[in-house]
């Protein structure tokens, strides 16, 4: 039986770059599907979503759950911010939201 010797949360684009350094023809078939699930849903590099995630936390506020959350659904607009952020059960001022939409659009532009 493996033992767990660290847990951490990353973003999809962190799966990704892990399950590419495997073989497709090594991988079990959970780890297929986690693979074929990243490629269609991860819509931006590592590097991006390790700095969006650290500027979330950093400048918004947010825990590294809710950055990583936030950094895997990628939200364009106020209202899907508002929309996900609602099962948090804490209050994200209109003012946060905002500046997590800035940042993931200038995640995008680049």
């Amino acid at each position: 039986m493996t033992k767990i010797t660290k847990k951490e949360m990353i973003a999809l684009p962190d799966v990704k770059e892990i399950l590419e350094g495997k073989k497709v023809d090594e991988m079990d078939q959970i780890q297929r599907w986690t693979y074929d699930y990243v490629n269609k849903f991860s819509k931006i590099t590592r590097k991006q979503a390790q700095k969006l995630v650290s500027e979330l936390v950093s400048q918004c506020g947010l825990t590294e759950e809710e950055a990583v959350e936030i950094v895997n659904i990628l939200p364009t607009t106020l209202e899907e911010i508002r929309a996900f952020t609602f099962g948090w059960k804490k209050l994200i001022l209109t003012s946060t939201s905002e500046s997590i939409l800035q940042k993931i659009t200038a995640v995008h532009e680049t």
